[in-house]
């Protein structure tokens, strides 16, 4: 599992979607983290918001990203816990047409390695919605730490071996 330097990187476009009742801009640390190492690793910030904890407005902000052809994958950070106001893997479970449960697995067991057991409260989940890869991350600087340096990173690197997200990105919509 390495880097294949005699391979092409091709940069990805990524929407970052932060899911908070109380975060600004200013304030969104979990965000701002997604950023600064989507950017790092070459790929492009296509888009970035705030939305509040409400699943209607989370299922149209991914609808009309999902439906533009300048993002291929969609992170969110926050919703993904078990209070009444984390509604986010309901919101991708409205909008997705597979899931990749592989991802909530992995991300609980690199996260166990820094929190323990209270990883267990995150519902991090995956999927696939019309093409377009969708990732939602607990809010927290060290879960989006956990959620990009120990799989996205690499995942989301068409350089990645033995394979990765982006080399299967022009079948995502085959029928």
């Amino acid at each position: 599992m390495a880097i294949d330097d005699s391979r092409t990187f091709i940069p990805v476009r990524i929407a970052v979607l932060t899911v908070s009742d109380t975060r600004g801009l200013a304030e969104d640390r979990s965000g701002d983290t997604l950023v600064e190492r989507l950017e790092g690793a070459g790929h492009i910030l296509a888009a970035r918001h705030i939305e509040r904890d409400d699943r209607a407005a989370i299922v149209a902000r991914l609808h009309a990203w999902i439906d533009d052809p300048e993002i291929d994958v969609i992170l969110t950070t926050g919703g993904t816990g078990v209070t009444g106001r984390d509604v986010t893997p309901e919101a991708l479970a409205q909008v997705q047409d597979k899931e990749i449960p592989g991802f909530g697995e992995l991300f609980r067991w690199l996260s166990y390695q820094s929190i323990g057991t209270s990883t267990i409260q995150s519902r991090a989940t995956a999927c696939v919605a019309r093409g377009t890869y969708i990732f939602a991350l607990p809010g927290s600087t060290g879960a989006v730490k956990d959620a990009w340096d120990g799989i996205l990173v690499s995942q989301l690197d068409s350089r990645f071996r033995p394979c990765n997200f982006v080399e299967l990105m022009p079948r995502l919509t085959e029928r």
